[in-house]
């Protein structure tokens, strides 16, 4: 994994560009410590740093190569696991590649393949190819790995992060009224295609662009089809056996330590059990972490969402696979510490603690680790959160996973409008009709493909967001085998009486992974991520935001602070399943820092 920037005009040549590259450059360079260069041309900058994971020796970038007369230079962030396949495609037009960096695979497949390429690609990406006389660029189907740009008067400008983009001289920390409407009532998810900050914008997941002498076009390579399906019950679990297997076995491929994110869960407890399985028969043991938060289990507060806790389960997986497991435990000061780091890591205010947590985690196995798989995105895949089979929550007029859409805007003076909640419920609406489905679906169907839809655009890609700035922030690549387009594009036309079978959710995958996990593990409910139980984090966060708002700021001059304390009087989930008052009010202290520390141009 690494970073990539880059300043591409036609029209003219900067001057200047070296040394702003150079610096976008650096703001990134902890995503990737162990390489850093630039490469430069008549019309073009680009900018690399690497975290080297595969061909430790020969991936070195940006990588250029001379192919037919013409030179191609790449830039990449990302992880390819159908590399071999490739290869042995270009063997066949008798192209050979050097090493065996997927770098390399990446910009022969643009010779071979064109702007078809990533549609040949199985993986993690964010990259660009220059030949001379125009860029390519393309972002993979999920949008596990970011791409931003921002396209001012005849200038292409692009980087991996936010704060990279920040550093040209063109571009200011400005957020107009729809940015801050996604800050309040939306985020950590956020309309596709923009960032919050005004003339910065998003390579959407599965799009590509080209950018030359003519301008900008931006294009969709792939999008998920409603398609019949004609097989059985078994023929579903056989494939969805084979799907998620060969997933987990293709990311395992490292030159570094790797490591699985146990949690004890269904989702990661499959990852773990398969990889378990592929370094066995290596003679290799397998390293793996769960989470713990100070003082939960003395605090511990039994909900719906999380009936119970995780740290036991995690501990009797890891001893029944035999896997060299290690116990990391947040203490609280730490957890409310980190928000700082973790919203700058982040660019903009994100899930919290729940953010705090996976950066502190992050930097712990980086210790011993260098890569880690995690079971992140079965839910929105396999059918997982209750907006699936409640047809109410997703059918309430909005995100369903938001709760009180108008909590957060109500604490700020000047900002709960209803044209702010009309314009966001209108973007969930319009989603919703956009979902594919087909005339004979069953009603359950329909809800099922809907749901599915709704949360891998939004739901999941701000997981997904969390997962690449939290590990990258710390030079450890997170790799997410259940995102693999195969496993959605097959799962996404399963009957839901397959998918919900017995009224359990990700019944499919259950019974996929029998003989797998003992019936402890693979019929355990669903559980969240971990969050803090600990009384005294509520206590750290409300001395903290008090401290902030006695600064002044933005937060301190609009802040309804008596709406607050009657809200934290009354308590309650207003995001997701872990969004309690506690994150709130550490929410509130990563929005002041985010406002303060990017000297944020709130504009009209």
């Amino acid at each position: 994994m690494c970073s990539i920037c880059g300043i591409v005009d036609f029209c003219c040549e900067d001057s200047n560009s070296y040394e702003i590259i150079d610096k976008m450059n650096r703001r990134m360079k902890h995503r990737g410590p162990d390489e850093s260069d630039i490469f430069t041309d008549r019309h073009i900058a680009l900018g690399h740093n690497r975290l080297s994971v595969v061909d430790l020796k020969n991936g070195h970038q940006p990588m250029s190569t001379v192919y037919g007369n013409k030179k191609y230079t790449i830039v990449y962030n990302g992880e390819i696991y159908n590399c071999d396949e490739i290869r042995k495609d270009l063997a066949k037009r008798n192209i050979f590649t050097k090493t065996s960096s997927d770098t390399e695979v990446v910009l022969y497949s643009y010779i071979l393949y064109g702007e078809d390429c990533p549609c040949h690609l199985n993986g993690i990406f964010a990259f660009c190819i220059y030949d001379g006389e125009k860029v390519f660029c393309a972002r993979d189907r999920f949008g596990v790995k970011p791409l931003y740009y921002s396209h001012i008067g005849s200038s292409l400008i692009f980087a991996s992060e936010i704060k990279a983009m920040l550093e040209h001289p063109k571009i200011s920390p400005s957020v107009d009224r729809q940015g801050l409407w996604e800050l309040l009532y939306m985020s950590p998810n956020f309309i596709g295609g923009k960032s919050v900050f005004k003339d910065i914008y998003e390579l959407l997941p599965s799009e590509c662009m080209t950018f030359d002498k003519n301008g900008l076009k931006k294009r969709k390579y792939w999008q998920i089809k409603a398609l019949p399906y004609f097989k059985d019950r078994n023929y579903a679990i056989d494939v969805t056996n084979y799907l998620v297997t060969d997933a987990i076995k293709r990311q395992l491929v490292s030159d570094v330590p790797l490591c699985v994110l146990l949690s004890g869960g269904l989702d990661s407890s499959v990852v773990t059990a398969v990889a378990c399985e592929e370094y066995k028969s290596k003679g290799k043991i397998l390293d793996t972490y769960s989470f713990e938060y100070e003082g939960n289990k003395a605090s511990f507060e039994k909900s719906l969402f999380q009936p119970e806790g995780d740290d036991d389960y995690a501990i009797f997986v890891a001893d029944y696979l035999k896997t060299n497991h290690r116990v990391l435990t947040i203490p609280t000061k730490d957890l409310a510490r980190e928000l700082y780091d973790a919203t700058r890591a982040r660019d903009i205010p994100g899930q919290a603690d729940i953010d705090s947590s996976l950066y502190y985690f992050c930097r712990e196995i980086k210790k011993n680790n260098t890569v880690g798989l995690s079971g992140e995105c079965s839910d929105e895949i396999f059918g997982g959160y209750p907006w699936f089979y409640r047809p109410e929550m997703l059918y309430s007029d909005f995100f369903p996973w938001i709760h009180k859409p108008k909590l957060r805007p109500s604490l700020f003076s000047g900002v709960n409008s209803d044209t702010g909640y009309d314009f966001i419920r209108q973007i969930y609406i319009d989603t919703l009709s956009s979902c594919p489905v087909l005339p004979d679906d069953t009603d359950e169907m329909k809800t099922a493909r809907r749901a599915s839809y709704l949360s891998v655009n939004y739901f999941m890609t701000s997981l997904l967001q969390r997962k690449d700035r939290m590990s990258m922030a710390s030079g450890v690549e997170i790799r997410v085998p259940f995102a693999d387009h195969r496993i959605f594009e097959f799962v996404f036309n399963v009957p839901w009486h397959i998918k919900f079978e017995n009224g359990i959710e990700k019944s499919l995958l259950r019974n996929s992974m029998r003989g797998k996990l003992p019936d402890k593990i693979l019929w355990r409910k669903k559980s969240p991520y971990p969050k803090t139980h600990n009384p005294e984090y509520l206590s750290l966060v409300l001395s903290l935001l008090d401290e902030r708002l006695s600064k002044g700021g933005f937060l301190s001059e609009h802040l309804n602070r008596g709406l607050l304390d009657d809200m934290i009087s009354s308590g309650g989930t207003w995001f997701g399943q872990l969004m309690d008052i506690p994150q709130l009010i550490a929410w509130l202290i990563q929005f002041d820092i985010w406002a303060n520390e990017y000297n944020i141009n709130f504009i009209e």
